[in-house]
């Protein structure tokens, strides 16, 4: 089967929802194009004394309804198209929350694996001093994304601050604690998936003590989605995966130790007391909860008809094709969609942000409230207008949001 492309995806789901909405074409242009996109070089000093010279991107879409905001992803299999989506589905996020924000992602074609800490250093900073003009607190504010961290952002944040001449914290988002990161933002993303999975199992009617979760994608999100599901809700996790594969324990899998033992051997696979299975076959489990949380277009037409999954929540960005958005509505599977189900990230950011602008940090305790609050609302929206229009609870996702960014539109006089 061809790649799909991530950004034609985006495309397909944005007029499914202007047909919703009656948009006017004119309307529908300029929320389908992004507002401007940047293409950068980046050389950089290996550690053998070669220079490699890497590509770069930073995509923003629309700001209609305040700075941009999204994560810097540094991925071997980075396209433009892939950073043009998510930011895309950025800007939607944003809206979907009720975040003061526009949308925008970036990424550097690479693999951090295969690189060392002094040449990630320099790679992250070469980045800023090529789109430092195009970013600030109050015009683009970056965040950590696939395979970038709070060191990296502490580097990126050093590099703007050193150009224009003052410590600039609001810059980027995800930060190490200790220079205005935020409590609360290592495992944000999870934690917010797993409001929207406590509020859809009441839907569902699905007791999340006895529930079964199968999560696809064993990085920072998956494996504090595993942590949080047995934590907060007793729930039982019988499968994890990550790039190299899986395994399965109908007894139950304890998330910190397979945590430890990833961290170890570096991957999941053969861990003691539990059978191997593949990242196809993890999401073809029965189960109660199926995450998603690695990277896109893993759920198709061909095994959608095989997920029994009774709620699916979209940590990761992308993860479900239009066609097989169709067959799960269809068999009724309740889908949290990625913009809805991952904004848990974007949300503790953007509370990153205000802290920095008013020099005044809450602890952590205050910070999941916060969230909880966010979290539950954008939820309680998206599935009041599923039902109001009797649409499945992407579409709904999307007429929330777009709503949102055309009446800002609208106000600002652009449309």
């Amino acid at each position: 089967m061809a790649k799909l492309n991530p950004f034609e995806i985006a495309g397909r789901q944005l007029s499914e929802c202007a047909k919703i909405l009656k948009l006017d074409s004119g309307v529908r242009e300029i929320l389908r194009i992004p507002m401007r996109e940047f293409h950068i070089s980046l050389p950089i000093r290996m550690d053998d004394g070669s220079v490699k010279v890497f590509q770069g991107f930073r995509v923003q879409y629309n700001d209609a309804r305040g700075p941009t905001k999204g994560g810097i992803r540094f991925h071997p299999d980075e396209t433009i198209d892939t950073v043009r989506a998510l930011a895309a589905w950025m800007t939607w996020k944003c809206a979907l929350l009720d975040l003061p924000l526009g949308g925008a992602k970036g990424g550097i074609i690479c693999n951090p694996k295969q690189m060392s800490k002094g040449e990630l250093e320099r790679l992250s900073r070469a980045y800023i001093n090529r789109v430092w003009q195009l970013i600030g607190p109050d015009r683009d504010i970056p965040a950590p994304d696939v395979y970038t961290n709070p060191q990296i952002m502490g580097w990126m944040m050093d590099e703007y601050s050193k150009i224009v001449g003052k410590n600039q914290f609001g810059v980027i988002t995800g930060k190490p604690l200790s220079i205005g990161g935020s409590a609360g933002r290592g495992d944000a993303t999870a934690r917010g998936g797993m409001y929207t999975v406590r509020e859809a199992a009441k839907e569902c009617s699905v007791d999340l003590k006895e529930a079964t979760v199968a999560i696809q994608g064993y990085g920072n999100a998956g494996y504090n989605a595993a942590y949080l599901a047995k934590t907060l809700f007793g729930s039982k996790i019988i499968a994890v995966s990550d790039s190299k594969g899986g395994i399965f324990s109908k007894e139950g899998i304890e998330p910190e130790v397979v945590h430890e033992y990833k961290a170890k051997t570096g991957s999941v696979i053969n861990f003691p007391d539990a059978e191997s299975i593949s990242n196809e076959e993890i999401l073809e489990i029965e189960v109660d909860i199926l995450v998603p949380a690695a990277l896109e277009n893993v759920i198709t037409e061909e095994n959608a008809p095989n997920i029994k999954a009774k709620i699916l929540a979209e940590l990761a960005n992308g993860p479900t094709t239009p066609e097989a958005d169709d067959i799960l509505c269809k068999n009724g599977v309740h889908v949290l969609p990625d913009f809805l189900c991952n904004a848990g990230g974007v949300t503790v950011s953007y509370f990153e942000m205000v802290q920095n602008f008013n020099m005044d940090y809450w602890d952590e305790k205050e910070v999941h409230e916060r969230l909880n609050k966010k979290m539950t609302s954008a939820y309680d929206s998206v599935l009041n207008t599923s039902k109001e229009y009797s649409i499945n609870m992407r579409q709904a996702a999307y007429v929330v949001a777009v709503e949102r960014v055309v009446e800002a539109m609208e106000l600002r006089g652009w449309i």
